[in-house]
């Protein structure tokens, strides 16, 4: 099983509850700082930030935590890919997640799909939704 896990500048629990709505996921597990081993308690004020996240997104996983801040680092040089079948259903979800946030390519339909577009969402995650052609 290959799945992506996403590192988030304290934002972790607020995307993935946006996730959970706009994408359709459930939330598996959302395990706090506190939560943790005794010998790994979070630095003041960070009692409350996810250790470790799981979410379930039709038969995909995608798992993600709070970094700490010096580990921080902007996303770059990925993106997190989403095919749909139905073009009009990718859209919508394409447009839910760059609300906020910024486009890379609109989306629209291009000769490898019926559908594609390119975005980094409100929380700084890249991604590329896809509605293929038949066959693709």
């Amino acid at each position: 099983m290959l799945n992506p896990y996403l590192f988030y500048n304290d934002n972790c629990e607020a995307a993935f509850k946006f996730y959970e709505k706009v994408l359709g996921g459930k939330i598996e597990m959302m395990l706090r700082a506190d939560e943790g081993p005794e010998d790994m308690k979070p630095g003041p004020g960070r009692e409350k930030l996810i250790m470790h996240a799981r979410m379930s997104i039709g038969s995909q996983v995608l798992m993600a935590s709070d970094s700490p801040p010096e580990h921080f680092h902007k996303p770059q040089g990925f993106a997190v890919s989403l095919t749909i079948n139905d073009p009009i259903e990718a859209e919508r979800k394409f447009n839910a997640l760059a609300e906020g946030g910024s486009l890379n390519m609109p989306f629209g339909k291009t000769f490898f799909s019926k559908g594609f577009g390119m975005c980094i969402d409100q929380f700084g995650i890249p991604w590329m939704v896809n509605s293929p052609l038949q066959g693709m």
